[in-house]
């Protein structure tokens, strides 16, 4: 992929962690320390032990906490809320607890079924596999914050707490999972369990829009594609510097249009559509609104970067028709096809709520739109940005 034309660097001198690192230079990224015996997540291939694998398990986690007879109307309410249907943005921000709520509940077994316990995208080099490239993801994410032991870290939307786990043991730090759903939290804690993280390793049930932390808690706070489900960016950074100590840095992949993306274009408008309905999102904001609400939020900013501009393997290969894995054979088209029958027909035997296969049918549309706005290059997953809190106000 190419990079965009830019106006202006966006690297800026980075006192924590050289930028050369990224441009894969260090042998340190591109080659991390061998992950525990028990791996925390981002795998198709995964421990069984410690994720959810098998038919059954996706069905029997299918609508999260909603229960089984009320799946196929939340799905109807799910729909409603999205430009694909006639839904309309404002909707979508003034109701954004109901809306994500209902999308996790509905779409989290998927996800750990495909996916693993990671659910995020990853810049990737050729000959890595999908596998490593999200724990090193991770891992690049911890380096660039500086997180230590003994540090206390915020994963601000942490899912199930596949990055929280992995940095968690990567870096020695302790590291709180905030979320707002219930069935993610009650999922995250048994594979904490599982992992035997639970004394470093918590999770808070709480809007990231009002957090309920004092000022200037925490040593370092990050977010994997998670903000981007915020109805209003400026206030949910501004959460996250009021919780964040002076002198500490935020960084964060966020979901975002590029400036490739033309409003007015059909084409763009509903790939952009099929990426809100499939991903729970009340809108997908540019790239400069992100950093400029940082900005706002009284962040300085310590450098910048789209990391889909030079990942050498595109971040939309696992989904891309094109392409077919035997190791993340549930992401391949023929895969999630398979997926999609299975689930039809758990739905007409009664072992899936009704309402199952449609949840898989809007997470493939998903999936569809992720490839065309990647190849595109209109949409990206990893808008990166490192900031820091001023040491005084």
């Amino acid at each position: 992929m190419q990079p965009h034309d830019k106006t202006h660097a966006r690297e800026r001198s980075h006192p924590i962690l050289p930028t050369s690192l990224l441009a894969g230079r260090s042998s340190r990224l591109r080659r991390p320390p061998p992950p525990p015996p028990s791996p925390s997540g981002g795998a198709p291939v995964i421990d069984a032990a410690m994720s959810r694998s098998g038919a059954m398990d996706l069905a029997s986690g299918l609508g999260g906490k909603i229960t089984k007879d009320e799946v196929k109307s939340a799905v109807d309410e799910y729909e409603k809320y999205h430009g694909y249907y006639g839904g309309k943005e404002e909707a979508r921000k003034s109701n954004y607890t109901d809306m994500v709520n209902k999308y996790y509940d509905l779409a989290t077994s998927f996800y750990e079924y495909g996916w693993g316990e990671s659910f995020h995208f990853a810049h990737r080099w050729n000959g890595e596999s999908l596998r490593e490239s999200i724990k090193r993801h991770e891992h690049f994410l911890a380096l660039q914050l500086g997180v230590k032991p003994g540090m206390k870290v915020l994963d601000v939307g942490c899912g199930i707490g596949g990055p929280l786990r992995e940095i968690a043991k990567f870096s020695l730090a302790s590291v709180t999972g905030l979320n707002n759903n219930e069935y993610q939290i009650t999922r995250g804690k048994e594979l904490n369990r599982v992992a035997g993280v639970s004394g470093t390793c918590d999770f808070v049930k709480a809007d990231f829009m009002k957090m309920p932390f004092s000022d200037n808690t925490f040593d370092a706070v990050y977010a994997i594609e998670a903000t981007c489900h915020a109805p209003d960016p400026v206030g949910c950074y501004k959460e996250i510097y009021r919780v964040l100590k002076p002198g500490q840095c935020f960084a964060v992949y966020e979901w975002c249009i590029t400036d490739h993306y033309e409003p007015n274009n059909a084409t763009h408008k509903r790939i952009k559509d099929e990426i809100e309905l499939g991903n729970g999102l009340p809108d997908i904001r540019s790239t400069q609104q992100c950093l400029q609400a940082a900005k706002d939020a009284g962040f300085e900013v310590i450098w910048e970067k789209d990391l889909a501009e030079d990942s050498p393997v595109p971040w939309y290969l696992p989904l891309d028709p094109s392409r077919f894995s035997l190791s993340s054979f549930r992401l391949t088209t023929v895969g999630r096809a398979i997926t999609r029958t299975m689930v039809k027909a758990l739905e007409y035997v009664g072992l899936a709520p009704q309402g199952s296969e449609r949840v898989s049918n809007f997470l493939e549309k998903a999936a569809e739109g992720l490839v065309e706005g990647g190849k595109k290059e209109i949409f990206t997953p990893m808008y990166f940005f490192l900031v820091r809190k001023p040491i005084s106000e």
